[in-house]
């Protein structure tokens, strides 16, 4: 299990990193279309899709995302969508936690299976566009997501149960902890000022996401770090609760070692959009 991981891993790597610093941002874009539209399958077959429907749903993603693409879209400011995105991630996110796994299957197919196919397609054009407006940038959003599960993966390890009476969402989750979260959060915070920080000796070019926040203080930039660290940690719970509804382990088995691409991405889906949202807040 260990060498698939990293042999997947590697490969991975070798196809993200040249797409990401290439110097146009298209590849990385095409690249991240791929993956989005894998997800858009794995989305289908979660739902108890048959084959042909599940690949009909990733090529109505790739539609909506190309479609996006063709109008531009990548190079606007989108307040509205953004902002429409990030409430139903708060609100929605917050609902579902809240009824479990059980209320998963008493939404309507029709609505739970375009919800997310709109849901991948924000994604996407949030990852587009935020690569359009520079790596650092892109790399700001992407690292929060990874140094937020890390954090917490090590910190519910070393303290998991010492502090809390009750795990964070047993149900869900048996392994996820509270001390988790506050770890994941603790790791986010220093990455935000530690990124700051680099900006301004370094210079790169083009501002992070933190750095553009900074600039409405301290105690706004460390609000946004806590409320980004919380959303990631939901975007994992509700793709959880998904799988354990329809009883299984990962989404899929398209990346060896790892499960399926939504097993990679879930906690990127709100945080990616609401990272658009918040910065395109602060410029109004």
């Amino acid at each position: 299990m260990l060498k698939q991981r990293v042999i997947t891993a590697l490969v991975l790597l070798a196809i993200l990193l040249p797409a990401l610093f290439y110097p146009t941002p298209e590849p990385f874009s095409v690249v991240a279309l791929v993956l989005i539209a894998a997800g858009a399958w794995e989305w289908g077959r979660l739902n108890r899709m048959g084959q042909l429907s599940s690949l009909s749903l990733a090529l109505a993603c790739v539609g909506l995302c190309g479609g996006s693409w063709a109008l531009g879209w990548v190079n606007q400011s989108l307040p509205l969508l953004w902002s429409v995105a990030g409430v139903a991630w708060v609100l929605g996110g917050s609902l579902l936690l809240r009824r479990g796994v059980d209320g998963w299957s008493t939404i309507p197919v029709g609505v739970r299976v375009p919800g997310g196919v709109l849901a991948l397609w924000v994604a996407w054009l949030a990852v587009a566009q935020a690569r359009f407006v520079g790596v650092n940038f892109l790399l700001s959003i992407l690292v929060l997501v990874w140094v937020a599960d890390i954090f917490a993966y090590f910190a519910g390890r070393a303290f998991g149960g010492r502090f809390s009476r009750g795990k964070l969402a047993p149900s869900i989750s048996p392994g996820k902890s509270w001390e988790g979260v506050w770890g994941g959060m603790a790791g986010v915070v220093v990455l935000t000022f530690a990124w700051v920080w680099a900006d301004r000796s370094l210079d790169p070019g083009v501002a992070s996401f933190y750095t553009r926040l900074s600039a409405h203080g301290p105690a706004v930039l460390l609000i946004a770090a806590l409320f980004m660290s919380a959303m990631s940690v939901v975007g994992d719970l509700v793709e959880s609760l998904i799988k354990r509804s329809a009883g299984v382990k990962d989404s899929s088995g398209l990346l060896p070692g790892h499960g399926g691409v939504l097993d990679r991405v879930d906690a990127l889906l709100p945080t990616l959009p609401l990272a658009m949202m918040l910065v395109t807040l602060g410029r109004s």
